[in-house]
Parts: C-alpha cells; structure tokens; sequence
C-alpha cells in the first residue's frame, strides 16, 4: 500500500475534502483512521465480513477480540441489535408476559441511557442481529457493542457513508491508543490508506461499556462516562478486569493491553522506586508532583484532576516510551470517577 494520507479537517473545504475520500475508501472495503471524542479510531463498514478483516489485518488484532460498532444515528439501533435476546435460555423458564416485561424493561433502561449519554462515550452490549452484523466483528459472540460518537468528524463521515462502522482504536494490537492524528499515522503507517486529523482527542482514554442485564448495569470498562453518573439509571456492577480464560466479552478486557514498548511499573504516589530501579535510567509517569533525577519525566495533572489526567494519558505515555529509558514507573491515581478508567489502562498497560 502506498503512503498513508494525512488529511486535515480545519477548514469546511478540508472536512468536506477529507469525508468524500474517507467514504471513498469506507466504500471499497478499505479501513480508515478517525478522530472520536475518546481516541482516534479505525472505521470500517461494519456489515461487511471482508472490511472487517482488513481492520484486524492492519493491527494485527487477535479474531477473538470483538469490535464497536459506531452507529450513524439512533435509528440504527434495533437493525443491529435486540433489546432482548430471542435465543436466551431463561424465555423458555418465563412466561410470556414476564419475558415481555423484561424486555420492555431492558428497551427502557437503554432509552434512558441513550438519551442521556448519546452521541458520547458510552458503548452498551446488547444482543446482536446476526444478519446485520457478522460474525467476524463480534467475533462470534451473540453480543455486540453499539455507540454513537459525538466527534463532528467522525459523525460526519458516518452520516454520509450512511451505516454503520466498526472502529476499534487505530494502533497495532495491545498497544497504546492514539490521541492524535499524528499517533494514528505513526501506528498504521503504510497499512491504510488515510487518516483524518482533527487534533488531540478530548477525553483520551476509551468509552466505557456497558451490559444492561437484569435491572442492572454491568461495566465491562471504565471509562469517561463514571460510575457515579450510571448509577443514577440502575443499580451498578463492576465486572472490568481480565476475560475470563483470555476471551473478551467486550472490547478492551485483556489482561495486558494499550500498552508501552518500555516495561511499566505501577508505583503509589510518592513512594520509592522497585529494587534495581536507578532514576537516571528510568521514566517517570507522575499523578501531580514532578520528581528530578529521571531520565523523563510526564506529569498527568499537577491540579489533581482526573479529566485533565485522562486527557494526556496516552499521549503522555507515547512520550516516555520514546525517551530511551530503560523502564517507566507510572504513580497510581485514585479509582473515584475517572480515575477507574486510567487506573484500568495503567494496570494493563503494567500487565505486559
């Protein structure tokens, strides 16, 4: 493949430039690097088996890793998706009208969240139309997770492809996510065709997922959409962690991932260095307070705010792995809010 494209989207003449190529290319089966809100993401026709190989091509992303499927507007939701699984082995233990009744339950709490959260980085797993959506995108599960971005750029190009695209984060497998459009290019160089610039990201870390499930709301990933602000439509579990026997039920769930070439360590903040760890070889990752001595050093937040703190995660990241240290230490945060979600990227980010 030829060099890959970095097309800008300051001006109304780029973004329309930029959205007619990016459809070009969606069209032809090609995936392509967009900005969301969260992180850059590489898009393609979500409906089609072949498109969808090409994105786990380009990353090289395991088939067992399932992708988001971004919609282009809200009335795409039930042609993906079910708000009820006809195949789910309780239908048969309920009767009818107790069946109806928690299906009407689960379209009700996906009005709520929607309505709330949409266009936003809130994903939500819900049962998958199989004829809409194939195998290869939820890599086979019966599942699929849906979201609508609220990235202008993004947003637009969904809307004149017209359906609706799987976008992963467009870096190699495992690896730390891009926040610009630069990372995008630097991770996918020469293995698609184009990325759309649009500047850093605003959240900078990915959505989060959740399961509506039997009056409650399973998070499968924190992310900018807190806890706290969820339970305000359900009662909240937590079920982020490591797939269970290294099968995700949900992007985002393995055991290591977005993660630095160089070795990272999680430290509390303050505390000393692991054994063997001398400053002068090393990268620090610092919560608020810079510490001298380190070959490189990136503060997330000196005001001890976790936005700001998610915002330069990746970046910050990006960074120390290219200062030629030896080994990054990285402070934890607290887990209130957002600090859940970049303590979830931090720990498996450690975990490599």
């Amino acid at each position: 493949m030829a060099e890959t494209s970095l097309l800008p989207t300051r001006t109304p003449e780029e973004l329309g430039s930029a959205v007619r190529a990016a459809v070009e290319a969606l069209r032809a089966g090609e995936p392509v690097a967009l900005p969301t809100e969260t992180v850059y993401g590489l898009a393609a026709d979500a409906r089609s088996p072949r498109a969808a190989a090409r994105i786990f091509e380009a990353k090289e992303r395991p088939s067992f890793d399932p992708l988001i499927v971004h919609l282009p507007d809200l009335g795409w939701l039930e042609r993906v998706a079910y708000f009820a699984d006809p195949d789910d082995p309780r239908r048969e233990k309920m009767p009818s009208s107790q069946w109806g009744s928690f299906a009407r339950h689960q379209r009700e709490t996906v009005k709520r969240l929607t309505g709330a959260f949409w266009p936003g980085p809130l994903t939500l797993v819900l049962p998958r139309r199989s004829e809409m959506i194939p195998d290869i995108v939820a890599a086979g599960l019966g599942t699929v997770a849906v979201r609508m971005s609220a990235h202008p750029v993004f947003a637009a190009v969904a809307a004149a492809f017209g359906g609706p695209l799987a976008a992963p984060s467009a870096n190699r497998f495992g690896r730390i996510s891009p926040t610009t459009g630069a990372h995008a290019r630097e991770e996918l160089r020469g293995r698609i065709p184009l990325v759309l610039d649009a500047g850093p990201t605003a959240h900078g870390v990915e959505s989060t997922i959740v399961r509506p499930e039997s009056g409650c709301l399973q998070i499968l990933r924190p992310g900018p959409v807190t806890a706290e602000q969820l339970a305000e439509f359900g009662n909240v579990i937590h079920l982020s962690g490591q797939a269970k026997d290294n099968r995700p039920e949900a992007p985002g769930m393995l055991e290591s991932h977005y993660a630095p070439r160089t070795p990272l360590r999680l430290i509390d903040e303050g505390s000393g260095l692991p054994t063997g760890h001398e400053p002068a070889r090393g990268a620090l990752l610092a919560w608020r307070r810079r510490r001298p001595g380190f070959l490189a050093v990136e503060t997330l937040s000196p005001a001890g705010n976790p936005r700001e703190a998610a915002a330069r995660l990746f970046a910050a990241m990006r960074r120390l792995d290219a200062a030629g240290a030896d080994w990054i230490v990285a402070e934890r945060v607290p887990t209130d809010g957002l600090g859940a979600a970049i303590m979830d990227r931090l720990t498996r980010a450690a975990a490599r």
